[in-house]
């Protein structure tokens, strides 16, 4: 059977958010109920952020995305959830998703539920949890003190920031953190780092599961140097600060593009981009390269990196 390895994990978790998110969710949608994706709920920008702004809600960007990813296409329902409203109307550029979204989480006593209802609904079988049901921004703390308030500022600052907190701090969703505990294949990544792939971490009782869960971790990396302020930290300054917020070392492995398969003890290269847009991860590649590192994995006692500095 293909991918005959991954089909041996009983519960797979994928951490993040935008579309680096969803392309890993929809690479290994083969193993429905037992992936479960943890998103991020800070993004305050276009749809998104006027419903935030208006409503006082979590962000539904991300969650919505994911969605999108997992639905069965072509459907009259996947269309209808990523259709977005033109014209001059106060609807203009509004994503008729997040609009469904929150609606429902107007209808439910939580937002998960809303979600669920959502899956329900497009059919899919993948679990989705956002890291937090309750509204809270993302906050960049600079070098000379000063705070950097939401995710679209952080993405356009013109140094990288020392630290990154949540205002306010708010609690992780219980059934995230249930799920990285019962993980046994733990994969973060790809994504903004400081955007998506951050903002799970910075919740102390997600970061505290994921320190005590048993999971293997695999770190993606993105295809691109990132345009953002995260563009100037190196892979290893990355994974040190995913190391320093959880509070000990876990990624065992990094998966990165490179033309040929090259292994090493810890970061390895496999071809991942989509031949059509290589801006994308490839589907098949994904599937193949975490299929390759897993199978080395069951020959092999595999340490997490512990040596990192995370100065910059």
């Amino acid at each position: 059977m293909q991918h005959q390895i991954l089909n041996q994990f009983n519960h797979v978790v994928a951490i993040g958010g935008g579309h680096g998110l969803g392309r890993v969710l929809s690479s290994l949608d083969f193993l429905g109920k037992r992936l479960t994706g943890i998103v991020a709920t800070t993004d305050n920008g276009g749809s998104t952020g006027r419903l935030r702004a208006e409503q006082n809600c979590i962000a539904w960007g991300d969650l919505r995305n994911c969605l999108s990813h997992l639905a069965n296409r072509p459907s009259l329902g996947s269309q209808l959830f990523e259709y977005r409203f033109q014209g001059e109307t106060e609807l203009s550029g509004h994503n008729l998703g997040n609009l469904i979204l929150l609606a429902l989480d107007q209808l439910c006593v939580r937002p998960l539920e809303a979600v669920n209802l959502i899956r329900s609904l497009l059919n899919i079988e993948t679990q989705l949890i956002p890291m937090s049901e309750q509204p809270t921004h993302l906050v960049a703390i600079q070098a000379c003190g000063s705070k950097v308030f939401g995710e679209t500022n952080v993405d356009s600052m013109m140094e990288a920031p020392i630290a990154l907190c949540l205002e306010p701090q708010v609690d992780a969703t219980f059934e995230a953190c249930q799920a990285v505990l019962n993980a046994d294949l733990i994969i973060i990544g790809p994504g903004s780092f400081l955007t998506s792939i951050m903002p799970p971490l910075l919740l102390p009782r997600f970061a505290k599961s994921l320190a005590a869960s048993k999971a293997q971790v695999i770190f993606i990396d993105n295809l691109y140097q990132e345009l953002s302020p995260a563009g100037q930290f190196s892979l290893e300054q990355r994974i040190s600060w995913c190391h320093q917020i959880i509070g000990r070392p876990i990624i065992n492995k990094v998966l990165r593009h490179g033309d040929q398969v090259r292994l090493g003890s810890f970061i390895n290269h496999f071809p991942l981009k989509n031949k059509h847009n290589p801006n994308l991860h490839d589907h098949a590649g994904l599937r193949d390269a975490l299929s390759a590192l897993l199978r080395i994995k069951s020959a092999l006692n595999l340490q997490p990196l512990t040596s990192l500095s995370i100065t910059k």
